[in-house]
């Protein structure tokens, strides 16, 4: 499947109630919840609320209104297109309350795990193929070796678990966030899903960049529902985790006050990318978070557990990206590194690469090039630490020097004095401080 041809497969709305493959009671509950707590009367206004083609919400309400938990207002209302209201009878309202006391819930209609597993296959991260021209148009803004790409493309290509390792400084971090931008299409994340009648929500507006809706004719008699609208259309999510990475926050997080779950870091990021940045930094040891993610990356699944107690599984369709300061050797052991199916070297640059960053950052900051500071630059300084260039060192010495030019309040500008300044405060002199 190439991504830039064929789109994804968006989820079919449901016809009919039974096609919801929920528990009718289930159902009837969240509607009555939904009434009680937005206060809607009419169905199309139900329909949104709880995110569902009007016929099966018309559905809910009728059967509802057999079980003697709504009746109609008996109004039809010109400016709503005639339709006509309904109202939680005194039995709905009790019942209502009931089924809060239960669960706070109520809003979109969850989609269950197993029809969720069917678009987490359609969509799944690793039907898509990366080209050369995407990834490197994708990290365009960086200095890149053709070798390093020519081991990023497949491993990005595979969907499978990358670990990205070297020193410090280098571009590892902006190398994962050129791979998320390289993906570049879209997927559907459903708002909530159930799981033996409990609702864990996943859409997570700080996770989910929602795709711009397709904006329809306001004159049309008809609104067409061209997917199922419990889910919502977003571009491929980026989970982003660094030093705060817990193992506790790749569990079920419970609300005992709503008594609702919400998905863990990995299931939301499901069909994009899980970026653990900085691994090694962590509370939990590097051996034990990969230990962690051995299951999901070999057999692509999930363990989660209830608060009961009872162990399910989830879809893990997810491009696991591990960066690292420390040599894969020195915090992980064999069987860990056998686990993780690209393992990808991210060194400094070399000369010629160093300074076609520093031109480019020197252009960006609007810093003017100085020859004689350039030789100073290499022939004098970086002697000094065996020319050992890094990519974060540009951007720190410009801004450093623009830093002391405002201070002593003369134009941007580079001079061999100046750079000894920068250089001053890039390295911290390895000595004993008298306490």
């Amino acid at each position: 499947m190439n991504m830039q041809t064929t789109a994804v497969m968006a989820p079919p709305p449901p016809k009919r109630l039974e096609d919801m493959k929920l528990p009718i009671v289930m159902m009837r509950d969240i509607l009555l919840k939904t009434i009680f707590r937005k206060n809607v009367e009419l169905v199309s206004e139900l329909s949104a609320a709880i995110c569902l083609p009007i016929p099966v919400t018309q559905e809910l309400v009728d059967m509802a209104r057999t079980q003697r938990l709504l009746e109609a207002t008996g109004t039809l209302n010109a400016q709503n297109g005639n339709e006509m209201g309904y109202q939680l009878t005194d039995a709905g309202k009790a019942r209502a309350l009931d089924a809060l006391a239960q669960s706070e819930y109520f809003g979109p209609m969850p989609v269950p795990l197993d029809v969720y597993r069917e678009q987490v296959k359609r969509q799944s991260v690793r039907n898509l193929q990366i080209t050369r021209e995407q990834l490197t148009g994708a990290m365009g803004h960086l200095v890149l070796p053709d070798s390093l790409l020519d081991h990023l493309g497949p491993a990005v290509g595979a969907g499978r678990s990358i670990l990205m390792y070297g020193p410090p400084g280098n571009g590892k971090s902006s190398i994962s966030n050129g791979i998320r931008d390289a993906l570049g299409d879209r997927v559907y994340v459903p708002r909530a899903i159930e799981y033996a009648s409990q609702v864990i929500t996943v859409y997570d507006p700080i996770v989910h960049s929602k795709a711009e809706d397709e904006v329809q004719d306001p004159t049309s008699l008809r609104r067409v529902t061209r997917y199922d609208m419990r889910y919502v259309c977003c571009e491929r999510p980026t989970v982003i985790t660094g030093g705060e990475l817990s193992l506790d926050m790749l569990d079920l997080v419970y609300n005992p006050t709503a008594r609702t779950y919400q998905a863990p870091l990995q299931l939301k990021s499901t069909g994009g990318i899980f970026i653990v940045d900085d691994l090694g930094r962590q509370k939990e040891p590097p051996q034990s978070i990969v230990n962690r993610w051995i299951v999901p990356l070999e057999e692509s699944k999930d363990i989660l557990a209830l608060q009961s107690g009872e162990k399910f599984e989830v879809p893990f369709d997810t491009l696991v990206i591990f960066s690292t300061n420390f040599h894969p050797n020195e915090i992980f052991d064999q069987a860990a590194l056998r686990r993780i199916f690209f393992k990808i070297k991210i060194d400094g640059p070399n000369q010629q690469n160093f300074l076609k960053i520093f031109a480019m950052v020197a252009k960006k900051r609007g810093m003017p090039l100085d020859e004689a500071t350039l030789v100073h630059l290499l022939k004098v300084k970086y002697p000094t630490i065996d020319n050992i260039y890094a990519n974060y060192q540009p951007i720190f010495l410009i801004d450093q020097m623009i830093a002391i030019c405002e201070f002593e309040g003369i134009p941007n500008q580079m001079s061999p004095d100046l750079i000894d300044r920068a250089w001053a405060n890039m390295f911290v002199k390895d000595e004993h401080i008298v306490k």
